[in-house]
């Protein structure tokens, strides 16, 4: 068994819309933001992309 946990990190929504705002306001890149606070790229990218969705800017909602 190798020493990586197959479990998942789970973070609080509260810290998700503080991430997700920072990459918004911050002008810094998604993987640059992920970077500074210790998260993973695509993690912080998907949240990203389900607040554009939330907030009806996604292409695909009608």
């Amino acid at each position: 068994m190798g020493s990586k946990s197959n479990r998942s990190r789970r973070y609080t929504e509260e810290f998700k819309r503080d991430a997700v705002a920072l990459v918004r306001a911050s002008g810094k890149t998604v993987t640059g933001v992920a970077w500074e606070i210790g998260v993973s790229a695509e993690g912080l990218r998907n949240c990203v992309k389900l607040d554009t969705i939330d907030r009806g800017r996604g292409c695909w909602v009608s």
